[in-house]
């Protein structure tokens, strides 16, 4: 039967027996001379080697065989990182994923390719802001929409941090600014998509998602990190939804900002965020706000974009605190499979001309 692969880094001396431990404990969490025979054989994880890096870092080899999962996404970041992200000092670097088990998940449903179709930009970059500060109110948030949709922007999304707050209720924001981008749209003739934000109760998720198509959104954005990365895949594998997922990484920081504990940038930002269906993944850019590397954002973007069984290609979308005139290393640095992010630094003098001057950028 088939396997996959989880390399995880082991931080102290005790790494055989550390291990021992993982591959256990994400199996079958039972004592292990007492399972059966087969279980022991075919059920428990295989420590295929044990390589020491540094005199502190060993990196550990496991195999699982793919029926662990149950071919869904829930058990299968259970066994990657279920009861071990209770170890200290452990890590996951990297994951080898045959065939077999990326073949169940459908990953993203537009991609690169298909999202160029969708913007009709066979070879830029898309160009994508969001709609804040929280405290606006929904008629505000349509203004703001409108200015940026007169601009030619392709995507205009909801900040994270708006959900269905009493100054602009989830609803009614949606409806305002959905009819306030098709307004500009059919004045202009460009193609802006709104993508609101699906951060609401878990039971409301996918109706908000099939009521936000219908009030005419573009898009849509999860944040997986606090909603759940399979509610995200619900509703990115959904036809009768079928629109394009912006992911956030609110509340993932924590996987990856511990360099001896967690997750590595690359799996939950790349290889994580394509399996759970998102089309374009946000993460930090460096030289933002926050403490990502060029390393770390070299090594989502390659996630991304590897050959993986099969599946589409993500987007990366580097934010943070970005500015125009970083577009241009950003383009260097990324490539053109990139969705320029940049938020609240268009708000610094006319947003309108700001905008326009984004998208004069990448025309470039």
């Amino acid at each position: 039967m088939s396997k996959f692969v989880v390399n995880y880094e082991i931080y102290g001396d005790d790494a055989p027996a550390v291990a021992e431990a993982i591959r256990v404990e994400q199996t079958i969490e039972f004592p292990y001379d007492l399972a059966a025979n087969w279980i022991q054989q075919e059920v428990v994880g295989d420590v295929l080697s044990i390589t020491p890096i540094t005199p502190t870092i060993t990196m550990a080899s496991i195999a699982y065989d793919i029926r662990t999962t149950g071919y869904e996404l829930p058990q299968f970041l259970n066994v990657l990182w279920g009861n071990v992200s209770l170890f200290k000092g452990v890590r996951i670097r990297t994951l080898q994923l045959p065939e077999e088990l990326t073949t169940h998940f459908k990953g993203p449903r537009f991609g690169v390719i298909g999202l160029r179709e969708y913007f009709e930009a066979p070879t830029r970059p898309l160009m994508a802001t969001a709609i804040k500060p929280m405290g606006t109110d929904s008629k505000g948030f349509a203004a703001i929409a409108s200015t940026l949709a007169r601009a030619g922007l392709d995507i205009i999304k909801d900040d994270h941090s708006l959900a269905n707050q009493p100054w602009a209720p989830w609803r009614e924001r949606v409806a305002r600014v959905c009819e306030a981008v098709q307004k500009s749209n059919e004045q202009t003739g460009y193609k802006t998509v709104y993508a609101p934000s699906l951060n609401l109760p878990a039971d409301q998720i996918l109706n908000a998602a099939l009521e936000a198509k219908s009030l005419g959104a573009g898009a849509l954005m999860m944040l997986p990190g606090v909603t759940g990365f399979d509610s995200m895949r619900t509703i990115a594998d959904n036809d009768e939804v079928g629109l394009p997922i912006m992911s956030h990484p609110s509340m993932l920081g924590s996987y990856v900002s511990n360099p001896t504990q967690g997750i590595s940038h690359g799996v939950l930002l790349g290889t994580i965020m394509r399996l759970a269906g998102a089309d374009i993944s946000v993460f930090p850019n460096f030289g933002g706000r926050f403490a990502f590397t060029p390393e770390e954002c070299l090594e989502i973007t390659q996630a991304a974009q590897v050959e993986l069984s099969g599946l589409k290609s993500m987007w990366v979308s580097p934010a943070g605190g970005m500015t125009l005139d970083r577009i241009p290393d950003m383009r260097s640095f990324y490539g053109d499979d990139l969705t320029l992010l940049i938020g609240g630094a268009l708000h610094r003098g006319d947003l309108f001309e700001n905008a326009q001057e984004m998208k004069t950028a990448i025309s470039n």
